[in-house]
């Protein structure tokens, strides 16, 4: 028998597979997050090597992962990093271990006081060209197995397929531009939810739910409404009045 679970995630796969050449970066990279913290057990954000060969964070299912990815670019240090600029996955791993205390000495500690438990990643790499991760960040049981790692893998490889859908997309300059412009989007994005959320009196997690979902309903791309939003311009149905 075919369950609910399988066919929703058989259509994850489709969709994240099936965008078209002219696709949004960031909006599909946003999309595999939203998956990912679906149908796994864990947060999950996405962490890529910039046009300099330095890590950056780009998205994150919640503001609590896309602040625990943020503590590891301010350390220098974490499994997020390592998972970005290494090819390997990296396995479920337990932070009150002995492992990554001594692997993450000044993240640990600050991930342990914050109530993250484990943590695992999947590579995001096209055929010919490591872009970053897939991190998984888990703060209550159950962890991911094995299982669900194979599945994070599945879904971070339609991702990177819909990226070299064209021919002309699947050469580095013009993958590694794609995701500049996606990161530099991502600060837009940022500043948006901080004025909506304000304006709303609603969280951050909530700011972005609001946005995505206007985007979506009115077919415009999310980064042309967070640059509007960013500066100001809120339509009357964003901030919750009718036209």
């Amino acid at each position: 028998m075919v369950t609910t679970r399988e066919l929703d995630i058989s259509r994850a796969v489709l969709d994240l597979v099936g965008r078209p050449p002219d696709l949004d970066v960031l909006e599909l990279l946003h999309d595999l997050t939203a998956y990912a913290a679906a149908f796994l057990p864990a947060r999950a954000g996405i962490t890529v090597l910039d046009d300099s060969g330095e890590v950056a964070y780009l998205t994150a299912s919640d503001e609590l992962c896309r602040r625990f990815q943020q503590d590891q670019l301010d350390l220098d240090e974490g499994p997020c990093l390592d998972s970005a600029r290494s090819h390997d996955p990296l396995p479920v791993m337990l932070l009150d271990s002995e492992q990554a205390a001594a692997r993450w000495p000044r993240f640990t500690p600050r991930a342990l006081a914050a109530s993250l438990t484990a943590v695992a990643a999947v590579p995001l790499h096209t055929p010919d060209l490591m872009l970053g991760a897939l991190n998984l960040l888990s703060t209550s049981p159950p962890l991911p197995d094995h299982r669900d790692l194979e599945l994070a893998q599945i879904l971070t490889d339609a991702a990177a397929l819909a990226l070299t859908h064209r021919r002309d997309v699947a050469e580095r300059e013009e993958v590694i531009r794609q995701l500049q412009t996606a990161l530099d989007s991502r600060i837009v994005i940022e500043q948006a939810k901080g004025v909506l959320a304000a304006r709303r009196r609603v969280t951050i997690d909530e700011a972005f739910r609001l946005l995505r979902g206007h985007a979506r309903s009115t077919q415009q791309p999310l980064t042309a409404l967070a640059a509007r939003v960013a500066a100001g311009d809120l339509p009357d149905t964003l901030l919750g009045r009718a036209h």
